[in-house]
């Protein structure tokens, strides 16, 4: 995920109190209205069939009204409910075509309230990623995940735009595998410059905590009781995938980067993608390494992770204004006191170190079609590169890791993405695909059909961008014997996190 930067002032203070409200008459009301409301629409949001439109209209005064009800419980948000049912008015009026809820979306500013705790009303006619392409109208509660040592990291690692949310109630298109709520997804006449974009850490959060439990079994892995704690504490999950997630998210906009950041807009190889989205996860393994050794400095705990010395300290050179310096840290932090933020802090930046692996190869590696499956990819490389680097065994049927030198194998291979960007700068947009192929291929194994794995032919290489991408195979790089026998073994796990909130685990 990409966000831009914003300048909005984060208001600070206590969330309004908003108790029990998804199972408030009102909410239901609307829930239900928006779940008719679906079933009447097209792909693009509006109300083709003429005979529909009555309804329609008695659906959305419904939604109209209950938005009223509650907007007084949401106070923080009273210029978005204002304009929130002046523009499905509009929509009624106009005879139920493509919506645009520009005007509202406009008016919703949820990178303002970052407030541990607070809620939203959120009602859009939107498709969602990872789960719908109608843009329906759908109805979400959310409430706000900020707890204070998130607060105090932000402050090093910027990031105006990244709001983080746990889901409370919703309408079926986040009854899925959408763990995200993006602007950009909204029906609206024009694209305004967006301002927020959020995740929905709870549900990645039970996603994971589902998944590695399973894993761990059916691979016989012995956890660390650290990691192990994760998959009995939904809150701890939550904070940690908090913490990893806004790390990456600004890592998108930072680095060497040969490219438009906005990269996913962009025909390219999937691979591609592939290394974008592992290089950002990598950059936050990479910092919370570089977080943890210094927070257990300052508390006289002695590093963990001895083997990266000073290379960690160094990621400033490759990724400006990332591991500078962390919030705490100075000398007026003498010692780590428990429950403190820095305490938390020290924490979360090992536990993220573990939720980046164990995601990545678990379910990332696993998950979805191997349809251009970037994400995919990006756990089989983690996977195998850790494999062949002596960290990572499969032996006797069991799943083991060396972790003291595993920090140092995983920062290695971000490193080796990092240098593959800062090369690229100087090469044309073809030799870096190529160039990317050849670091993937030197890890993975590719499609033994592969054009690409056996020289693409001169028409190719002398013609256009175009050329180059039809040539990749669907399933480039096919799943190694272990990920199939895995894949077996947890399908149905998988299958069970769709639509999963953190009360399901």
């Amino acid at each position: 995920m990409s966000l831009t930067h914003a300048h909005d002032q984060v208001i600070i203070g206590e969330p309004e109190v908003v108790e029990d409200v998804e199972n408030s008459v009102a909410w239901l009301a609307l829930k239900d209205a928006a779940t008719e409301l679906q079933g009447l629409q097209a792909q693009d949001g509006s109300v083709p069939a003429e005979g529909d439109r009555a309804r329609a209209a008695e659906l959305v005064e419904t939604i109209v009204r209950s938005i009223r009800a509650l907007a007084p419980l949401f106070l923080h948000d009273a210029a978005y409910l204002d304009a929130l049912p002046v523009d499905f008015e509009r929509w009624m009026a106009g005879g139920f075509g493509v919506p645009d809820f520009l005007d509202s979306l406009v008016a919703f500013q949820p990178q303002q309230h970052r407030v541990d705790g607070i809620r939203h009303l959120v009602v859009f006619p939107m498709y969602t990623q990872n789960g719908s392409s109608n843009r329906h109208v759908e109805a979400l509660l959310v409430e706000v995940i900020w707890p204070e040592f998130i607060a105090q990291l932000e402050t090093e690692y910027t990031n105006r735009l990244f709001v983080s949310l746990r889901l409370v109630d919703f309408t079926p298109g986040y009854d899925t595998n959408s763990a995200v709520l993006f602007p950009e997804t909204v029906a609206m006449r024009e694209i305004p410059t967006f301002t927020w974009g959020a995740i929905f850490q709870d549900r990645e959060a039970a996603r994971y905590r589902r998944v590695v439990r399973a894993a761990s079994q059916i691979t016989k892995l012995d956890l660390p009781a650290d990691a192990a704690a994760m998959l009995d504490d939904q809150a701890l999950t939550e904070k940690t995938f908090v913490m990893w997630d806004i790390i990456h998210d600004r890592t998108h906009m930072r680095g060497d980067l040969p490219f438009d950041p906005f990269m996913i807009k962009q025909r390219m190889p999937y691979f591609l993608y592939s290394l974008e989205e592992l290089r950002c996860d990598l950059t936050a393994y990479r910092e919370c390494v570089a977080i943890e050794k210094r927070l257990s400095s300052v508390a006289g705990l002695g590093s963990s992770v001895p083997e990266l010395g000073s290379a960690v300290l160094e990621l400033g050179s490759s990724v400006p204004e990332l591991g500078s310096s962390v919030p705490g840290l100075g000398s007026s932090v003498p010692e780590l006191v428990e429950g403190s933020t820095e305490h938390e802090m020290l924490q979360h930046a090992k536990l993220v170190q573990y939720a980046v692996i164990f995601d990545r190869i678990f379910r990332f590696a696993i998950t979805g079609s191997r349809v251009r499956n970037y994400d995919g990819l990006g756990g089989q490389l983690l996977f195998a590169w850790l494999h062949q680097r002596g960290v990572l065994h499969w032996t006797d049927t069991a799943l083991t890791f060396d972790w003291d030198a595993v920090p140092a194998a995983v920062v290695a291979l971000g490193d080796a993405i990092d240098h593959l960007y800062w090369q690229s700068i100087d090469r044309p947009k073809t030799a870096h695909w190529l160039a990317a192929y050849d670091l993937v291929r030197s890890t993975l194994t590719p499609n033994p059909a592969s054009a690409w794995a056996r020289g693409l032919p001169d028409e190719i290489l002398a013609g256009p961008p175009k050329g180059y991408t039809d040539a990749v195979m669907d399933d480039e790089f096919p799943l190694s014997m272990f990920f199939e026998a895995l894949d077996k073994k947890m399908k149905p796990v998988i299958e069970s996190t769709a639509g999963i909130r953190g009360s399901d685990v």
